[in-house]
């Protein structure tokens, strides 16, 4: 299937050339900009790589920025029988990495980017050199927001989320404290403008796992046993704040993990803390790669 062309709608808020890698028949999409070491970028749902273009915009002069978009997101292919677990995009973002022959990366994740992320590492701990995770979870919880709940609901949750766009259309105003513009609101909204286009969405929804019937909670058991081996690794949590879905439950937990990184609460952001707070988070990856 052929990339999707940029609209005008938003072009100027993603200049960037889309790249793709061939996954098993399907295009996986990325941006690769600039050279030097890596900086890994991973999205979470309903995102994209959209959701990174300040720090590859910023970043790219000195680093080779990429980000990619998941298999059924952005602008990769979104087949219809396609197995969308979190063990597969893991392995997907292992092809990736592996393909494209990533070592020293810095990983950047967010939301299910931060477990896909992570779960690669932990497949392939010796490409990474450090990390930075905001606003997202590698290990197993109970909690979960009732808009993510009802998201969940048998057939009722399929036809909000990829009938009536609810959980992408909704996350627009609701993952942010400061308001978007229609530019950034239609670059967000832009691969997800059918029932077919949403059906990772809604996968990603279902793949939360609450109990260990749940087939991907062996797969975030994995993910969690295999964060001990980075205890010695570089972290940096930007975290914002007002997060309802990620609180500050989730930061807590990674403090206790790894006690000795750096932690960087914003108080005035909310989950898309790329949006709200840009120049502060941009601020503190700086720091945290120079030293």
């Amino acid at each position: 299937m052929p990339t999707p062309q940029i609209p005008d709608s938003f072009r100027s808020e993603h200049p960037f050339h889309p790249n793709t890698l061939e996954i098993d028949g399907h295009s996986y999409s990325y941006i690769d900009e600039g050279q030097g070491r890596p900086l890994l970028m991973v999205h979470g749902n309903p995102t994209w790589s959209f959701a990174w273009r300040r720090l590859v915009s910023h970043y790219s002069p000195s680093y080779r920025c990429l980000a990619v978009d998941h298999l059924g997101m952005g602008l990769s292919d979104k087949p219809q029988d396609y197995a969308y677990t979190i063990d597969q995009h893991i392995s997907n973002l292992c092809r990736f990495i592996e393909e494209r022959d990533l070592k020293d990366i810095t990983l950047i994740g967010h939301d299910w980017g931060g477990c896909i992320g992570m779960g690669a590492a932990g497949r392939l701990p010796d490409r990474f050199r450090n990390f930075v995770m905001m606003n997202t979870a590698a290990f197993r919880s109970q909690e979960m927001p009732w808009r993510i709940a009802v998201c969940r609901t048998p057939v009722l949750g399929a036809i909000g989320v990829r009938g009536f766009n609810l959980f992408a259309g909704a996350a627009v105003t609701q993952a942010v404290e400061k308001p978007m513009s229609q530019a950034v609101k239609s670059g967000y909204l832009f691969p997800y403008n059918s029932w077919a286009n949403r059906i990772a969405v809604h996968r990603f929804v279902q793949e939360i796992p609450l109990h260990a019937s749940h087939p991907t909670y062996q797969t975030l058991v994995e993910v969690e046993e295999n964060l001990a081996q980075f205890k010695d690794h570089p972290f940096l949590f930007p975290w914002g704040e007002k997060d309802w879905c990620f609180t500050t439950h989730f930061l807590d937990e990674w403090e206790r993990r790894f006690p000795h990184a750096t932690t960087v609460r914003m108080p005035d952001a909310g989950h898309y803390i790329f949006e709200d707070a840009p120049e502060q988070l941009i601020a503190e990856i700086d720091a945290f790669l120079q030293d």
